[in-house]
């Protein structure tokens, strides 16, 4: 028998020699691979495999966990052509679980921490930390930073809040300067306004803004761009209302300054004969109630759980316990028909504002019958600022607030308020202010503790007559990422919160809008240094 194949090698030939078989021809199907390209996958194996293995290599020496584009292909590919699992991912993965496990075990006592990463880094090569005692180190020493930095976050808080509740010296020595020139200075003591002008204080057809205030430099300052920012400054009348012991020196500054052709009167509480103990007997209480003062004047962090609350929680309520709350001057505005019984409509400015532009059109607002002109302060662009409501000022959990108001009720602004007195004095709305803070006073403070706002929230239910947030821009004294665009667009900003811009606490990029309007050349102001 003979075998033979073509030189194609497509077919194959078997013989025999035997007569009793016939030679049989068998064609060989063709192969799958070619051999030319067998044995070029054979040379790009060949050359790749050592890359291949080298890297695999590098992998295992070097543990790295990531890599660039290039280097992937064999550290990443190469152990799983191979079979083999990345240590670096599994040690990761062992870190993982060890972190979990740590995190909610106790930490052992006695533990030393150390007190920087160095130490950290030291004491691991020294002492030979397994991976479980170095994440309980690394735990320990987290939760001690947590609570230092908190602790520093609420004596921080207390040192800003006694600051805000200080008066700076150069504002101490403008009053007492003032105070001495109204001794020795007969201009200094001249009529304000001149006799002539009297009639003008009760002229319905001027414009009426109202102050009330013992700070001397932020009264110069709201009236100064009061009057500067209006088109009609000859219209401007300020009824400007201070406390017995500053009138001397506010008096003074008016007198030497002029801001012709605009009108100012200066008055004391003391001066105005409808202000008797028979008809604010419940101011009296609060001015004179042990509790109420140890409440505002006393330890602010006796009491009080620090571990159960935020610092932005904390920083509220050492905001509402500032003794100003406690002020009559700061209670003034709801006796405002009764002290100016001849004026049908007033502006209520707070000291804290600054005015950039004409306030006018204020007088033409139509408040379709309601007493209060004021910008709520539940909706707008700034969330904190701007997102106010009951539920922000008082106790729901009190059955007498959960009967009478609504938390989702729409809470409004204190600071530049148009006030219709001619509707006022038809309302009961003196009364039913005065009859909440009794109760409130009754309950020991546990209806709300922020000032004077709650109890007007409730007097004013349903006499408020919302107008376009434009006129009244709040929250310059509580945060520093104000808008800027925003604030130069405002007619009002309210500088509401301990930073105000007379303090050394004050936000500097925010301050210039005030500063623009202190006289830095008057004499009283050089000498006390304000503001240098």
């Amino acid at each position: 028998m003979q075998l033979q194949i073509s030189p194609s090698m497509r077919s194959l030939t078997i013989s025999s020699t035997n007569e009793y078989f016939d030679s049989m021809k068998i064609k060989v199907a063709p192969p799958l691979i070619s051999y030319r390209t067998l044995f070029h996958t054979i040379l790009i194996l060949a050359f790749l495999l050592p890359f291949v293995f080298i890297l695999t290599a590098l992998v295992t020496l070097e543990g790295v966990n990531k890599c660039s584009s290039i280097d992937c292909l064999g550290r990443r590919l190469g152990p799983r052509l191979l079979g083999r699992v990345d240590d670096s991912e599994r040690l990761v993965r062992d870190f993982y679980k060890i972190l979990n496990e740590v995190s909610t075990q106790e930490i052992p006592d006695g533990l030393k921490l150390p007190t920087s990463f160095r130490q950290l880094v030291s004491d691991m090569k020294n002492n030979h930390y397994d991976a479980k005692t170095f994440s309980q180190v690394l735990r320990a020493m987290i939760d001690k930073f947590e609570r230092d930095m908190r602790e520093s976050k609420f004596a921080e808080l207390m040192n800003k809040h006694f600051a805000a509740s200080s008066i700076p010296k150069g504002i101490h020595c403008l009053s007492l300067r003032l105070t001495d020139e109204y001794s020795s200075n007969a201009h200094a003591r001249r009529q304000l306004p001149s006799p002539e002008l009297l009639p003008v204080l009760s002229d319905n057809a001027y414009h009426h803004f109202v102050l009330a205030t013992d700070n001397i430099l932020a009264a110069s300052v709201v009236v100064s761009s009061a009057v500067q920012s209006s088109s009609k400054p000859e219209k401007i009348v300020f009824h400007v209302i201070t406390d017995k012991k500053t009138y001397a020196g506010m008096h003074s500054w008016f007198a030497l300054n002029s801001v012709a052709p605009a009108i100012v009167e200066v008055k004391s509480v003391h001066q105005f004969d409808w202000l008797t103990r028979e008809n604010v007997p419940v101011l009296e209480a609060v001015e004179s109630h042990h509790g109420i003062r140890n409440y505002y004047h006393g330890n602010h962090i006796a009491g009080a759980n620090l571990s159960e609350t935020t610092p932005r929680k904390f920083a509220s309520k050492l905001q509402s316990r500032s003794p100003k709350y406690i002020s009559l001057l700061n209670h003034l505005r709801i006796y405002l028909p009764e002290l100016f019984p001849n004026l049908d409509k007033v502006v209520f400015l707070d000291d804290d504002i600054v005015i950039q532009r004409d306030l006018s059109p204020l007088w033409e607002i139509d408040l379709h019958g309601k007493v209060n002109g004021a910008v709520e302060t539940c909706r707008g662009e700034d969330e904190w600022v701007m997102s106010k409501r009951l539920r922000n000022y008082f106790n729901f959990s009190h059955p007498l607030i959960a009967k009478h108001l609504d938390p989702e009720e729409c809470a409004w602004a204190y600071g530049m308020n148009i006030f219709d007195l001619r509707t006022w004095r038809k309302t009961d709305i003196r009364e039913t202010y005065h009859s909440w803070l009794k109760a409130n006073l009754k309950s020991n403070l546990t209806m709300w503790k922020l000032g004077t706002l709650p109890p007007a929230l409730i007097a004013f239910k349903g006499h408020v007559q919302a107008i376009d947030s434009s006129w009244h821009m709040l929250g310059l004294g509580y945060q520093s990422n104000t808008n800027i665009e925003n604030v130069k667009k405002a007619a009002v900003i309210h500088y509401n919160g301990q930073s105000k811009p007379w303090l050394e606490i004050g936000f500097e990029h925010l301050r210039p809008f005030w500063t623009k309007y202190v006289n830095y050349s008057n004499d009283f102001i050089k000498s006390c240094h304000i503001l240098e």
